[in-house]
């Protein structure tokens, strides 16, 4: 049953059911004049979409991409109400069936597919209409426009966004939304205020870095989800410079395997490129063609060991099914997730473990231009960490301009629509003042231990090194990653005669594993030094 506060006497309200913060899932309830929608149904549990009568909390469902946090409740939501209208895009609704791969029962076809840019008018006054929203194929925009008799709204909400290209979705034109100036923006926040590199350079240096561990006579296992960016991984090997007709087995396992099967069936749907590319050879699998693309069977398993190769899995596989006994090194590429605070699997003398960014959602100076752009009123914020999102709401640019709202789960959220803008109280300040010292040959900065308390504090000190850099007038600090000391300490050109941390046998991955060493354990530098040194 539900117990949450439901929105009775607003006109124009919205309850968010889950805000996407973790693995919460994205569901959010829209009131417009007389109707409820129900805008994606990401919950693991729908109780709380059932009214005390045993009725719908909505009056109909739109669901804008087939991502398991935008999806994963949908069946269980039909199975309980047959009759509730759920529409999705036509790519959405062919997709919708990998959520559930290990369900008992058959899995009907209960969505209804939109087209694209069409009004369609749902309700007596009520319309929707889809835009292409980049991120998956299929994933939609939603334009929703109610017409009373006293009054008249526009919601616009984005889903899961991007503005650039990726290999097998075109991105969100704003040329097609810039004229739609709605009364309400709902929008996904995923990345905060974090700028990132092109996706075509994000692309370059994960196969770059795929490369230098090939030559090193490595294998390299993608643990990754079902759908969507382990199809962009396969593509992108296959077509990528440092890749195309090598002489490389790439395996394919788990349920991608299944999820990259009805994405054949979507060839139509995909940009002119990869259509092209199709036409000359296969999409995913190919046998004939280098590097070679196969689905990992059982009896395949013994192959693995011949050479080094890339492995595709599921991101629950137990890795050692790939790992014991192998005659190579391996190492493990986990994408960044989306709150930066990826939580890996320790490093061990076999086996790197290391991240990478190839981003599916726009990052904050696009999710900045979307905003301005199309100039709502209100601006909602779902889907991102908690600080991710108290970033955007905590931006001058935006606060001077629309009324800003970033609601927790359960939290109602009133939309009133008037002419006059009064401009909202900006969130706690985020800034932290502390001290500068200036030494004989070093300056030392304190800040208040409160700054720790961030999620994010976990990354930037995970090394306990610092970078710093002139930004105009200002200065500003970033962490090392652990990567970054790895590189560095492979481009530093150590004298082979040097007793130092980066010429012992025990240093492997920034840290020492040597037993009889007091640093055993800990991350070391590679010009640090101990008394039992032994060269590598």
């Amino acid at each position: 049953m539900s117990t949450l506060p439901q929105p009775d006497n607003d006109d124009l309200v919205c309850l968010p059911y889950g805000v996407g913060h973790s693995d919460e899932g994205v569901c959010l309830l829209l009131k417009m004049g007389p109707y409820r929608i129900l805008l994606d149904c990401g919950l693991a549990d729908i109780s709380q979409l059932i009214t005390d009568e045993r009725l719908p909390v909505c009056d109909l469902v739109l669901c804008t991409n087939a991502h398991a946090d935008r999806a994963r409740g949908l069946l269980a939501l039909h199975r309980a109400f047959p009759k509730l209208p759920i529409y999705t895009s036509e790519v959405t609704s062919l997709l919708l069936p990998l959520n559930w791969l290990d369900d008992p029962e058959e899995v009907p076809q209960f969505s209804q597919a939109l087209p694209w840019r069409r009004s369609i008018e749902f309700q007596d006054g009520l319309t929707a209409e889809l835009f292409p929203a980049g991120n998956l194929p299929g994933a939609a925009a939603v334009l929703l426009t109610y017409t009373g008799f006293y009054q008249s709204y526009s919601v616009f909400y984005t889903g899961d966004f991007f503005l650039s290209n990726s290999r097998l979705v075109e991105g969100l034109h704003l040329d097609s939304i810039r004229h739609l100036n709605p009364d309400v923006l709902i929008i996904e926040g995923s990345y905060g205020t974090a700028r990132h590199p092109h996706r075509r350079k994000q692309e370059n240096t994960l196969m770059a870095r795929i490369d230098r561990a090939i030559i090193q006579q490595q294998s390299i296992i993608l643990p990754v989800a079902t759908l969507g960016i382990a199809q962009e991984l396969l593509i992108l090997l296959r077509s990528h410079h440092l890749f195309t007709g090598r002489d490389l087995d790439i395996w394919v396992d788990g349920t991608i395997t299944v999820a990259c099967d009805a994405y054949l069936q979507l060839l139509p749907h995909f940009p002119p490129a990869v259509q092209n590319f199709a036409r000359h050879q296969s999409l995913f699998w190919d046998e004939k063609v280098r590097p070679y693309v196969r689905q990992l069977t059982p009896e395949h398993l013994p192959n693995i060991h011949l050479r080094p190769c890339i492995i595709l899995t599921d991101t629950d596989t137990d890795l050692q099914i790939y790992t014991a006994e192998h005659p190579f090194p391996w190492l493990v590429l986990f994408p960044s997730s989306l709150d930066g605070m990826t939580v890996l699997p320790a490093t061990t003398p076999k086996i790197t473990v290391e991240t990478y960014l190839l981003s599916e959602h726009s990052d904050g100076a696009g999710t900045a231009q979307l905003i301005h752009n199309i100039r709502p009123k209100h601006v909602v914020f779902t889907h991102g960490s908690p600080p991710y999102l108290a970033d955007l709401t905590g931006l001058e640019e935006l606060q001077n301009r629309y009324h800003l709202h970033s609601p927790a789960a359960g939290t109602l959220v009133s939309l009133p629509i008037g002419d006059t803008f009064i401009q909202p109280a900006p969130p706690a300040d985020p800034n932290y003042e502390g001290e500068l010292t200036e030494l004989d040959r070093e300056i030392n900065i304190t800040l208040p231990n409160a700054i720790a308390s961030d999620p994010r504090w976990h990354n930037f000190a995970d090394t306990g090194l610092i970078e710093a850099r002139w930004q105009g007038e200002e200065i500003v600090l970033r962490g090392v990653s652990q990567r970054e000391v790895l590189d560095r300490q492979q481009e530093l050109k150590l004298d082979p005669a040097t007793h130092c941390c980066g010429n012992c046998r025990y240093q492997r991955g920034s840290r020492c594993y040597n037993s009889r060493s007091p640093l055993n354990g800990f991350k070391v530098t590679p010009d640090g030094f101990c008394p039992v040194f032994e060269s590598n």
